[in-house]
């Protein structure tokens, strides 16, 4: 096993960290906007929707790591690895926290499922942006090209709000 430098380590922990609550925040919002261009949908058919829909993508996430972890290392995760992937992986569930409760909200009534799922698409979008802030804030480089990523990330949110109008429009 080669040598890699603890801060290396650590910056590879918080990349894979990022990277899967970008992963779920897209599928996440793919999810809810479908759900909303369908019309008429009950809170807890949406809430369930998006639970299982954001579980699948968990697994398939975690399986394709521990898959690449194979092929690149030729060995099982070691219990360390392994822990790290798991918190890495299923801490993405975070990502959809906002989600969950306005839809439970929803469920019983608090708010119309529409707002819930208006409110899910702004929060889910605004996390977009939140994650691709705590991507680059501890990087080197000119505030200018931090603000080009940001823009760069909410535009591809906006992506996938165009595509999904034009798919159910």
């Amino acid at each position: 096993m080669a040598h890699v430098e603890p801060d290396a380590r650590m910056r590879e922990a918080r990349a894979a960290h990022l990277k899967e609550r970008i992963y779920i925040t897209f599928a996440a919002l793919a999810v809810v906007l479908a759900l909303r261009a369908h019309g008429h949908v009950e809170p807890w058919d949406a809430l369930a929707t998006l639970a299982v829909t954001v579980t699948g993508a968990l697994f398939a996430v975690f399986t394709a790591e521990v898959l690449a972890h194979l092929v690149v290392h030729a060995r099982m995760l070691d219990r360390h690895e392994l822990r790290q992937l798991c918190a890495s992986t299923f801490g993405a569930f975070g990502v959809i926290v906002v989600p969950v409760i306005v839809l439970v909200l929803s469920g019983i009534g608090v708010v119309e499922v529409d707002t819930a799922l208006v409110v899910s698409i702004v929060v889910l979008l605004l996390s977009l942006v939140l994650i691709g802030f705590l991507a680059v804030r501890r990087i080197r480089m000119a505030w200018w090209q931090r603000l080009v990523v940001l823009a760069a990330e909410a535009g591809l949110g906006l992506v996938v709000i165009g595509l999904q109008v034009l798919a159910h429009g």
